[in-house]
C-alpha cells in the first residue's frame, strides 16, 4: 500500500504542491499535518502506528518527513521494525530497493559521524582552552567571599539565606567548598 504523508512548509503552506506530486503516484491513503511545527505531529504518529508490513510511506521531500538526522534515523528504525519502506520523490530515495548500503544504514552512519565530529570538536576546544590557561566550566567565586561564607557558616550565627545574601555564595557552592 502506498501511503502519502504531507506537512506544510514555507514554500507549500497549503500542501498543494505535495498533493499534486503524491496524487501522480496513486497513493492509496493520505496523512496531512495541519501545521509545520516539529512538535505534536499527530498524523505522523497515527500513520506510523497504522503501518503494515510491505507498506511504503511516500513523501514529496525528505524534510517534510523528518525534522533532523536523529529524527530521520528514529523513523527509519520504526519503518524497518514494521518491515515498511520510505520513498522520497524529491531526493529519489527508495528504501525498498537495495543497492550497496541501505539508506537506513547510511543515515545511522551519518548520525554516528555527526556525534563523533561534535564530540571531537568539543574535546579539541577544551584542550585549546586549557593550553591558554583557561579552565572549563563556571568561573570560580572570589576567594575572600568563599572564606567569609565558610566563616559565617562555621560560626552558626547565620542562616544559609543570610550567607548567600551577604556573600553571593549559594548553598551548593558553600557545601562544595566545605567538603574540600
Amino acid at each position: 500500500m502506498l501511503i502519502g504523508y504531507m506537512r506544510p512548509y514555507q514554500d507549500d503552506l497549503n500542501c498543494k504542491i505535495q498533493i499534486e506530486t503524491l496524487k501522480e503516484l496513486n497513493c492509496d491513503q493520505f496523512f496531512t499535518e495541519e501545521h509545520s511545527s516539529p512538535k505534536k505531529r499527530v498524523m505522523l504518529i497515527k500513520m506510523m502506528n497504522e503501518l503494515q508490513p510491505g507498506d511504503t510511506v511516500v513523501v514529496a521531500r525528505l524534510f517534510s518527513f523528518a525534522d533532523s538526522t536523529r529524527h530521520l534515523a528514529e523513523l527509519l528504525n520504526q519503518l524497518n521494525e514494521k518491515r515498511s519502506y520510505l520513498y522520497t520523490v524529491g531526493e529519489g530515495i527508495n528504501t525498498n530497493q537495495s543497492s550497496g548500503y541501505s539508506f537506513h544504514d547510511s543515515v545511522n552512519y551519518l548520525l554516528n559521524f555527526q556525534s563523533d565530529v561534535i564530540s571531537e570538536n568539543t574535546k579539541k576546544g577544551l584542550y585549546e582552552a586549557k593550553q591558554k590557561g583557561m579552565s572549563p566550566g563556571r568561573p570560580r567565586k572570589p576567594d575572600e567571599n568563599v572564606k567569609r561564607a565558610i566563616h559565617m557558616y562555621q560560626s552558626q550565627k547565620y542562616s544559609l539565606a543570610q550567607i548567600k545574601e551577604e556573600t553571593g555564595i549559594s548553598k551548593t557552592t558553600l557545601y562544595r567548598y566545605l567538603e574540600s
